[in-house]
């Protein structure tokens, strides 16, 4: 007499299923400089901040430079930041920000990362104070 043969069915791995979840926030905020011709002269290095304000849940602020930011600017053109104001954040950014021409003429300049198309992806703004 032979080997009593076991019949076996194939084994099934068990289902596996994982999802990734990434979220954006839009958000606006509109800061207004009242009496702008007032700020030229402020001095190069010297800001006009908005308030602080949320998208998502993160805390941002907004920094006009009149005189532009560096010494090289030589107050020949305007800064204009935007500030993550939140501790401990590690947070990547698309923004855009536009200056609009106040006289009503229509003007207005778009800075999207300041030359950096959306495409590329976004900033990475990694402690309180980071700017672009």
């Amino acid at each position: 007499m032979g080997t009593p043969e076991v019949s076996r069915s194939p084994t099934k791995s068990p289902l596996t299923v994982s999802t990734s979840l990434t979220e954006t926030v839009d958000g606006f905020h509109e800061f207004k400089i009242r009496s702008y011709s007032l700020t030229k002269g402020l001095g190069v290095g010297k800001f006009v901040a908005s308030e602080t304000f949320n998208v998502g849940d993160y805390t941002w602020a907004i920094y006009f430079y009149p005189d532009g930011k560096s010494p090289e600017d030589n107050s020949s053109y305007v800064s204009l930041f935007i500030a993550l104001a939140s501790e401990g954040a590690d947070v990547r950014a698309l923004f855009e920000l536009t200056l609009v021409d106040q006289s009503g003429n229509g003007k207005h300049k778009v800075h999207s990362h300041f030359g950096r198309a959306l495409e590329s992806g976004p900033y990475t703004l990694k402690y309180r104070g980071s700017m672009w």
